[in-house]
């Protein structure tokens, strides 16, 4: 199609084979739409389109993604406010009808490409069989309440504040996670009071031990907290964090995995995290004994 369709925090311009969504960067924009930018999403991805009122006076086009064709919304799990969700384009009342012609002419693209017959994009269609949409490229970071989480494309980091973490997340340790080793992300919004992200481990991958109940103790997650890890930074975060993971799981029986490779640490940050341990020892929060080891395990990895 081509053509392009101006909303309020966002543009939409048709294709032949996508919708390209591009997002404002303005004051008033939700932070969300401007951290991801612009999206491309195949006709392929979509489900359905609806076009319903909005509030004061406004109308809503609504493309509605697959399940499983996005890793963002499969990340969210329905968690996202109206106003954060990325696929709605809000416009004023008056441009209702030309909002109508440009929800016919991707209804129709949707059958046309889909070779979907009329209801199939009405009522949705099956689960897509892989991501359809891209997820933000890492590297990604956010500061959660109780530590650092980071993402390299390959590997998830968590580096604890000893102001924040639990004892048993310290005395576990900075930890990283190779995508391998993952079969999954629970995000559970920053806007609830509980909220965190907590990394799925394969079987086999934990010690032989089931990831602990309580989030705060599971060196696996990070909780969130007023200000930490906000939605628009570890939302992304948890979609990157799941497309390289379905990567990882399409690719493993093709791709050998070499055994026991781990590359050194940077000397600084090992440097820094036997600081922090020192200040832990010194505040009591750990016992010599555990002082010793932890360190000497630290220094192994120089």
């Amino acid at each position: 199609m081509g053509d392009v369709l101006a909303g309020i925090h966002a543009t939409w311009e048709f294709e032949s084979d996508s919708v390209l969504i591009r997002f404002e960067r303005g004051i008033r924009t939700p932070k969300l739409f401007q951290a991801l930018r612009e999206r491309r999403i195949p006709h392929e991805a979509l489900s359905s389109v609806t076009l319903s009122p909005g509030k004061r006076g406004t109308v809503v086009l609504h493309a509605v993604p697959r399940a499983g064709a996005d890793p963002l919304m499969e990340a969210a799990a329905g968690q996202l406010k109206q106003s954060g969700d990325p696929y709605r384009l809000v416009l004023p009342a008056e441009r209702e009808t030309l909002a109508e012609y440009y929800a016919d002419e991707l209804r129709a693209a949707l059958i046309r490409d889909g070779a979907r017959r009329p209801w199939d994009v009405r009522d949705g269609q099956e689960p897509a069989e892989r991501y359809l949409v891209t997820a933000p490229e890492p590297p990604l970071h956010f500061k959660a309440y109780d530590g650092k989480a980071s993402f390299d494309g390959d590997r998830v980091s968590f580096r604890w504040f000893w102001t924040g973490a639990s004892s048993a997340k310290w005395k576990a340790g900075d930890q990283g996670f190779p995508v391998g080793e993952l079969h999954g992300v629970e995000w559970r919004s920053p806007e609830v009071f509980d909220g965190y992200l907590r990394l799925l481990r394969r079987d086999g991958h934990s010690a032989g031990l089931p990831q602990p109940s309580q989030v705060d103790h599971d060196p696996a997650a990070v909780v969130f907290g007023l200000g930490y890890g906000p939605v628009h930074e570890s939302l992304p975060f948890a979609a990157a964090v799941l497309q390289a993971v379905q990567g990882a799981s399409s690719s493993r029986a093709a791709v050998p995995v070499p055994a026991g490779v781990s590359g050194r640490r940077d000397p600084a940050d090992v440097a820094d995290r036997i600081r922090h341990l020192g200040e832990l020892h010194q505040a009591g929060l750990v016992t010599d004994e555990e002082f010793t080891a932890k360190k000497a395990e630290l220094l192994e990895e120089l």
